[in-house]
């Protein structure tokens, strides 16, 4: 296994640009940890699967009706030959991913397939709400990017054109739900950069991150 460097945070702080952009520098490969969730989510979607159903669920979770897959530029995701890539950043499936992390036994179906993605690779980037608590406990460098509710929720307005408002309601929802579940809450890693991109453009957030990095594996 290479070095981990981790970076977590909640919805829309900017965390997956900034660490696709990390990796991409550094020349190796990313994972979003919450493509799982929403990959599971949305195959649960597609299936009919009660969110509740956590038997169902678990099963659907150890299946090979889909997948993860890492990619330079992006994390893939694969319902049966179908790639719904774009399909898992609809905000029902979010909401749905952020319902089904809270059950403890989905969370451990998929830690290990999690994990598995820094096998045979000379390092990696893990960006998702428990990288440096849970997933990878021992990485060697741990960030955590976070902003304030309206400028994340402003984010991902623009970028799903959708309405502010009623984004920041289900955001901050979201925040409190995965913040406060009983297992692997969305929480700052001991040991991590904490990076405010609220007031920050992203060459200053990816100069800073850089920064730290570079001082903790030379």
């Amino acid at each position: 296994m290479g070095y981990v460097i981790t970076i977590d945070g909640p919805a829309a702080s900017g965390k997956s640009s900034v660490s696709r952009e990390l990796a991409k520098s550094l020349e190796i490969p990313w994972v979003s940890t919450g493509a799982f969730y929403r990959g599971l989510a949305y195959a649960a979607l597609r299936q009919n699967i009660a969110l509740t159903d956590r038997e169902k669920l678990s099963e659907l979770a150890m299946s090979n009706e889909w997948r993860v897959e890492m990619t330079p530029q992006k994390t893939k995701v694969w319902f049966g030959q179908e790639d719904v890539t774009e399909m898992i950043g609809q905000e029902t499936v979010g909401n749905a991913a952020s319902t089904i992390s809270h059950y403890p036994e989905i969370r451990q179906s998929l830690l290990d397939h999690q994990r598995n993605c820094a096998v045979g690779v000379k390092g990696l980037v893990a960006e998702g709400r428990d990288c440096g608590t849970v997933i990878f406990p021992r990485a060697e460098v741990k960030i955590y990017i976070t902003a304030s509710s309206e400028n994340r929720a402003g984010r991902r307005a623009q970028e799903l054109g959708l309405d502010q408002k009623e984004l920041v309601k289900q955001q901050e929802k979201r925040d409190h739900q995965d913040s406060t579940r009983k297992v692997a809450p969305l929480q700052v890693p001991e040991g991590a950069l904490v990076v405010d991109t609220t007031e920050m453009n992203f060459e200053e957030v990816v100069a800073q991150v850089n920064a730290f990095v570079a001082s903790k594996l030379n």
